[in-house]
């Protein structure tokens, strides 16, 4: 009995043994494999209108894009020196000064609404005024390197060498970037991680997305043990991994679009949920509240925009965002791919703190989401979870199976 108990033990551990070995060669792959589908970089010039700006992200289908302009010319975004060079002859072609995302545009609308605003005694509410077509298109043909580092991500410009470990680029991720570029073919061969300064001859963009769709494949894969490390990972519930953020703020159903525009400028927010208006005078309408324990009924997002041409702007803009989410599902260009449905009602992408990780992740990468809100059984919200929390989360229940 005893021997047979010894036995067991010694099988057990070889079999955590293998399991862990599996885990270390998944995260020890390299960066390079992330993006091998992935399209050629799409850019703008720094001398791009917002307006042009604007319609190059809708065409796209991207809500960020990397700033360029001719080198030795101007600083980049927090001392970055990421160059475009010849491949031949590696001189220098283009320097990527920042990263310009569809909330630097709104912010930048929204900064124009206030000025309006000021200019009328603070007589906000006249929407005739605050979005007149010649007002609004002055605004837009400011060029691109205008808005850089309105809002702090369009100041986070980065490159991952394709030899960084899919390890390394979690940690990257998982502190907020939400995306880096990475060089094709570096001429930095023998750095590993994360670079303000770097060469190449074309770029690719890597991003959050890519990472969890990798980890998602791999799930998928057949070969993968029922009880390897990365399959237990990604069955643990959210409130098992402390993936959930409580601190969640909402707009309510009566925002005007042009003012969740202005409370996610001044959050540093990407989207916020819409929650059921009460007649609370905490309620106000221009204003972000708590959002925990309030009926979710929305989302209002940055990434909604690519669904409508700046042509459009001056139809939207005094919509409530409610209105707004209600209305974008109509447009084409908001598919996210272009035989997806878009006339049908608008789906709430949330989780319970029960939902496993894979669940989360497989809505997240299907509905194409930054966020899955949490709410309880009666759709009363109780948390976020973003793409930065899965990383992260996904990251470090890994890296504890590897140190066990």
């Amino acid at each position: 009995m005893q021997q047979q108990r010894e036995d067991a033990g010694a099988m057990a551990a070889k079999s955590q043994q293998q399991h862990a070995g599996e885990t270390t060669r998944l995260l020890d792959r390299k960066v390079k494999e992330l993006v091998v589908e992935n399209k050629r970089l799409v850019e703008v010039p720094y001398t791009a209108s917002l307006a042009d700006t604007m319609n190059t992200l809708v065409a796209n289908r991207v809500v960020a894009v990397p700033v360029a302009a001719p080198p030795g010319q101007w600083i980049g975004a927090g001392g970055s020196m990421i160059m475009e060079s010849d491949k031949q002859t590696g001189v220098a072609r283009k320097h990527y000064i920042g990263m310009v995302t569809m909330l630097d545009i709104l912010a930048h609308i929204a900064a124009a609404d206030d000025q309006v605003d000021q200019m009328n005694g603070g007589a906000g509410d006249d929407e005739s005024a605050s979005f007149s077509d010649e007002k609004l298109a002055a605004k837009m043909s400011a060029p691109v390197s205008a808005v850089i580092g309105h809002c702090l991500e369009g100041l986070s410009l980065w490159t991952l060498n394709p030899s960084t470990s899919i390890m390394d680029c979690m940690e990257v991720l998982s502190k907020g970037i939400h995306r880096a570029l990475v060089p094709v073919d570096s001429h930095m061969a023998n750095v590993a991680g994360v670079e303000l300064v770097e060469s190449a001859s074309s770029y690719k963009m890597l991003t959050q997305m890519d990472l969890l769709k990798f980890f998602m494949k791999e799930t998928d894969k057949k070969h993968l043990h029922d009880h390897s490390e990365l399959q237990r990972t990604m069955a643990r519930t959210l409130a098992e991994l402390g993936a959930v953020n409580e601190n969640v703020y909402a707009i309510t159903g009566r925002t005007r679009v042009i003012d969740a525009i202005k409370c996610m400028k001044a959050a540093l927010l990407n989207a916020v949920p819409i929650v059921v208006a009460c007649n609370s005078i905490e309620d106000d309408s221009k204003q972000l509240i708590n959002g925990k324990g309030r009926k979710l009924i929305g989302t209002f997002s940055s990434t909604d925009l690519r669904g409508w041409h700046f042509a459009t702007l001056q139809t939207w803009l005094p919509l409530t965002a409610l209105e707004f989410t209600e209305t974008v599902v109509s447009s084409p260009l908001h598919a996210v791919s272009p035989d997806s449905p878009t006339t049908e009602s608008r789906e709430l992408v949330t989780a319970t703190a029960g939902s496993s990780l894979l669940e989360v992740i497989q809505k997240a990468v299907t509905k194409h989401v930054h966020r899955v809100w949490v709410v309880d059984s009666e759709g009363l919200l109780t948390g976020v979870v973003s793409l930065t929390d899965i990383v992260k989360a996904l990251r470090m229940s890994l890296l504890g199976n590897e140190a066990v």
